[in-house]
């Protein structure tokens, strides 16, 4: 009997990409075949995906960016690309498609609409993207990673959260050692490629901390590659322990060492904090499609796992006030990691796996 197969398509942010990481290692264990479109910004971050998923580089355009030129080319090469992936799947039929979102989506979601294939996505935000946008009057349903998500009127929805990488699962609820009079770890998340008011502020406020926090710290710091130097030597001038990096390849293990965790709220860095259960500061991102990454930390505000600071009040004094309370407050601390496993889904990837088959029973 022939393996299903399932062709999904996501774009070149670890956002869309993490998520979709994590349905191919469920559905390749459900017994599926995997293929996966993306363009070459998602192509980094494939390095981690099983071996067995067949991943294909395809031709797609956004209007969003680039000069005149480019937008006018963008109609085109998307068209091009949506021609070109009809025909793969006239060759071998995908028994569903999903999409998570990213201009690279449009041509497998573009070609699984003309060739009426059983089709979804998947929205990791609070606030559908662009993308999602075109496409969910389209599918036959959206699977909404954080609820509530804003939604056009009467699209089918279903709420499974967002699936997390199995490296972060094997990290699922990982024992907290609150802050105290020992070594403490603090990791600095800006998103996949880091965020320069992150690097303005984070260091500053670290150091303004109380000598009796301070001292103890060790921190990771997840920086943009234009940063790296000068955030490095605040550190080191600073005598901070600090290890500053463009990417960390192991996230999950130095969340699950962390005290605390100061981030972006991502749907994918959200995800990872309440999968782990982490105390975070959270800094959404102002200029965010929608102000999506605000609606994204509101599960863990609401549930007291989180403090979220505006990039409006982000200051040095605000920041180290709010990394004080919670470093110099053990039970509070631990309060926190406890309440972030409350606001998390652990068992977002299977939810998603069985709308997945469903989709493709009924399709």
């Amino acid at each position: 009997m022939a393996h299903k197969l399932l062709l999904m398509a996501a774009g070149g942010t670890g956002g869309h990409m993490f998520p979709a990481q994590a349905l191919a290692e469920a559905m390749l264990a459900r017994g599926w075949r995997v293929k996966l479109s993306t363009d070459a910004r998602g192509a980094r971050y494939t390095a981690a995906f099983p071996s067995a998923v067949e991943i294909s580089e395809v031709s797609s355009a956004t209007f969003a960016r680039g000069g005149l030129l480019a937008k006018a080319l963008a109609g085109p090469k998307i068209a091009a690309g949506v021609l070109s992936m009809a025909a793969q799947m006239r060759r071998e039929r995908p028994d569903a498609v999903i999409g998570f979102g990213g201009y690279p989506s449009i041509p497998a979601l573009g070609a699984a609409t003309l060739l009426k294939l059983p089709r979804m996505i998947h929205e990791q935000n609070g606030v559908l993207g662009r993308v999602n946008q075109i496409f969910a009057t389209r599918v036959a349903g959206v699977a909404c990673g954080t609820w509530p998500t804003a939604l056009p009127e009467g699209v089918p929805h279903e709420h499974v959260g967002n699936p997390v990488r199995s490296a972060v699962m094997e990290r699922a609820g990982a024992g907290y050692i609150p802050p105290g009079d020992y070594p403490m770890s603090l990791l600095i998340m800006g998103g996949s490629q880091g965020a320069r008011i992150l690097s303005d502020v984070v260091p500053a406020a670290v150091a303004a901390l109380p000598d009796n926090i301070r001292q103890h710290l060790r921190v990771s710091h997840q920086a943009r590659g234009e940063d790296l130097e000068r955030v490095s030597a605040f550190y080191a001038s600073n005598g901070i322990n600090a290890d500053v990096q463009t990417f960390f390849t192991d996230v999950p293990a130095r969340m699950s060492e962390a005290q605390l965790v100061i981030s972006r709220s991502g749907a994918s860095s959200v995800a990872d904090i309440s999968i782990i259960g982490r105390p975070s500061i959270l800094i959404p991102y102002a200029a965010a499609a929608g102000d999506h990454q605000t609606a994204n930390a509101r599960g863990l505000v609401d549930a007291n796992a989180a403090v979220m600071i505006p990039e409006s009040a982000l200051d040095i004094p605000v920041l180290a006030e709010h990394m004080g309370a919670i470093l110099s407050n053990p039970q509070a601390a631990a309060q926190m990691a406890s309440a972030a496993l409350s606001a998390g889904v652990p068992d977002a990837t299977e939810r998603l796996a069985a709308l997945v088959e469903q989709l493709a029973e009924e399709g």
